[in-house]
């Protein structure tokens, strides 16, 4: 379980104007600026949990999940994972997690995968028959068998990702972070990626907390979102609750037969053409399937869809509604 409880951290920051005389005058005298990074911070995760962990650049996601990996240490509060203390407890603790930053690597660049795997290895302890049964599945899941022989320097974006992702897996952690774990990565890897994850959490029970801005992400995998904002958090629920409180309308696109229907309480029009017809429908004022039925009755429906609000909306009325 991890347990964040008033966590506050802050940062100085030099800070200077620019040019060239400003810049020899701050090497006698410099001003600072204290930047708050995070406020009070709380927040529960169990164990087997896959959280989605969301807010702007510069809300304080990245310095969250130092702490909790023990990189930083707070001004003040508490952080327990696994009944340690991350900053006081860092060798017992780093063993039991897991950590891929999207854009850090954990691969020695010059020599073959297999070889940063093997010292990855000697790193973490990890007995020889561990080692060798979960290098065989991640291999098999991650589909690596013609990687491990390849310079890191010598892969593509996402064939490193599925390698960082399994060198992050080589030691058996209970807790993975996850920050853009799919970053620059195709569709094709995107999709291997999130379904390897899925598996790991269903399967093996590993709690996951994901770090991104890629929505589809947060979809595909999130159980629950912590949405955080200037240094505290500011939602905390599942996708689908979210989803109801801030999807206020539903859109609906029809082609059809006949002449344009009218436009009846509760539906804006968005888009008309000849045969095509897309309506912003409310549906506390009117339910979609009396939509449908209205238009039914109205014109031959050859094609209909309906969409709700997309996560990307989504969020973005969120960090409206937070004004961060």
């Amino acid at each position: 379980m991890i347990q964040v409880a008033n966590i506050s951290k802050s940062f100085k920051v030099a800070k200077r104007e620019a040019g060239f005389g400003r810049a020899v005058k701050a090497l006698f005298s410099r001003q600072y600026e204290l930047i708050q990074a995070l406020d009070h911070l709380s927040f529960t995760i169990d164990d087997g949990e896959m959280v989605g962990y969301i807010g702007p650049n510069g809300a304080g996601k990245s310095t969250t999940i130092k702490i909790m990996c023990g990189v930083l240490t707070p001004d003040a509060g508490e952080c327990v994972i696994n009944g340690r203390v991350p900053w006081k407890d860092r060798l017992p603790h780093v063993r039991e997690i897991g950590v891929v930053f999207g854009q850090r690597s954990q691969l020695w660049w010059d020599v073959p995968v297999g070889d940063s795997f093997e010292l990855i290895r000697d790193i973490y302890g990890v007995n020889a028959k561990l080692y060798r049964s979960n290098l065989e599945q991640l291999t098999a899941l991650l589909d690596l068998q013609e990687l491990l022989q390849t310079p890191a320097r010598s892969l593509s974006l996402g064939q490193r990702m599925r390698c960082e992702i399994a060198a992050s897996l080589l030691h058996s952690p209970k807790i993975l972070f996850l920050d853009e774990p799919t970053i620059g990565l195709d569709a094709v890897s995107k999709i291997a990626v999130r379904k390897f994850i899925k598996k790991l959490n269903s399967e093996y029970g590993t709690t996951v907390i994901l770090t991104t801005h890629d929505m589809q992400d947060i979809e595909a995998l999130a159980q629950r979102i912590l949405l955080i904002g200037k240094g505290r958090i500011l939602l905390d629920g599942s996708l689908a609750e979210m989803r109801k409180r801030f999807d206020q309308r539903k859109t609906v696109v029809i082609e059809y037969l006949g002449e344009l229907p009218p436009l009846i309480l509760g539906m804006e029009l968005i888009e008309a053409s000849e045969g095509r017809l897309v309506l912003a429908v409310d549906p506390h004022i009117l339910p979609v399937s009396e939509v449908i039925t209205y238009l039914a009755s109205q014109v031959e429906l050859l094609d209909l869809a309906v969409s709700s609000i997309s996560a990307e909306e989504m969020v973005a009325a969120m960090y409206r509604e937070y004004r961060i």
